[in-house]
């Protein structure tokens, strides 16, 4: 854990989970809202900095072919070219890939076609489709909170033995915490189904912790997406690499045709060696830039950072949260909410990676914004002769 102080009054230091490395429970309505997602910070006039989302427009090599297939929307969508070109790129058959409109659509999937699930467990904090899927579904859902004392990092052990079915993200949103893959894979047996968000694998320099090309674990299933790197919020393309009777099993509660045919063109040109030399260009880059946020961040007072940040979007920690958000809307900056997310609170926001420009001008208003209430609480303190100690 990081914390930087300028004195006692500007302290910022992110509270524990209860409970021992982790705290595991049913999931009830806690007011979480699972359904919250980032786009919803997003207004005319705001820098984003709450969608993990890659802003830089689509290379020609992956514009062309999405625009070209334009020319192809009387016919059917025809998944086969762009599922065997992923299929290669992982080493895999066909059999092995289900193509989804965006990643999130595999939670839905999943939810639907393992009825048989008797105990599901998501691990948090994480994305929250997961769960709001699994309980739309039906399914009586459990909880595994990981704690920012231990860097919100996995511990296998805490897992509980009769869970059958595991979903963890990794490099985890929002945390931005990578866990090893080893770690993960432990978590693999039979009779359970393991399934891996790794839609921010690819913002890893070499994707050192990614199962994606794993076929010997037992119930594994890895999801991916293609909107985050390549700019593809709005065109809805991911997939989904398992057992081909899982894949089955899925493919058979997916709508018809449900990825359209400009999506398969992205899908069959981010397969392609441009888009994996691109790939590794792309995560070398954003590597220096979220460094430089980071250490930016840390010499704000009263900010926080947890454990080791690694995909394109960093936690922090600040007091008064909800207060400090809503000053950066008014000086023009857009950050993620943390209270949405099972395990974290209104304390914590999540801020995307952008270029070191806009670093800088948020950093900048960040300080601001909380010098300017450290400020004010001094004031009320001292007119109110230090009552309250």
């Amino acid at each position: 854990m990081t914390l930087k102080r300028r004195s006692p009054d500007r302290d910022a230091s992110p509270p524990s989970a209860a409970g021992g490395s982790t705290a595991l429970g049913a999931a009830g309505d806690r007011g979480t809202s699972l359904g919250f997602h980032g786009d919803a910070e997003v207004a005319d006039g705001l820098v984003d900095l709450a969608v993990n989302v890659r802003q830089d427009p689509p290379p020609d090599w992956l514009a062309e072919p999405i625009a070209a297939s334009l020319r192809d929307l009387a016919r059917y969508p025809d998944p086969a070219p762009a599922r065997a070109a992923i299929a290669a790129r992982h080493g895999r058959p066909a059999g092995e890939v289900l193509l989804t409109a965006g990643a999130s659509q595999a939670f839905t999937l999943l939810a639907q076609a393992l009825r048989a699930v008797r105990h599901p467990l998501v691990i948090h904090p994480q994305f929250t489709e997961p769960e709001a899927a699994l309980r739309a579904a039906g399914h009586s859902v459990r909880r595994l909170i990981l704690r920012p004392e231990d860097g919100f990092r996995l511990d296998p052990a805490a897992v509980p033995e009769d869970a059958d079915l595991v979903m963890v993200g990794n490099p985890t949103n929002p945390t931005s915490v990578l866990h090893p893959a080893e770690a993960i894979a432990a978590l693999a047996r039979p009779g359970r189904v393991l399934v891996v968000d790794e839609a921010f694998a690819d913002t890893v320099p070499g994707e050192p912790e990614s199962l994606a090309d794993r076929r010997d674990l037992p119930g594994l299933v890895v999801l991916r997406s293609l909107t985050k790197t390549w700019g593809l919020a709005g065109l809805r393309i991911g997939y989904l690499l398992g057992e081909p009777e899982l894949v089955s099993q899925l493919a058979a509660v997916q709508p018809l045709w449900p990825v359209s045919t400009p999506a398969l063109a992205a899908a069959l040109a981010c397969a392609g060696p441009a888009a994996r030399a691109a790939e590794r260009a792309i995560a070398a880059h954003l590597t220096v830039d979220r460094e430089y946020l980071t250490d930016r961040l840390a010499k704000v007072v009263g900010v926080a950072m947890v454990g080791l940040p690694t995909s394109s979007f960093v936690l922090i920690h600040v007091e008064d949260g909800e207060r400090v958000r809503m000053d950066l809307r008014a000086r023009g900056f857009a950050v993620r909410r943390g209270d949405t997310f099972p395990g974290l609170g209104p304390d914590w926001l999540r801020v995307a990676v952008r270029d070191t420009g806009t670093t800088d001008a948020f950093v900048e208003a960040l300080d601001a914004v909380i010098g300017s209430a450290a400020d004010a609480a001094g004031n009320q303190g001292a007119a109110g002769g230090g009552r309250g100690r």
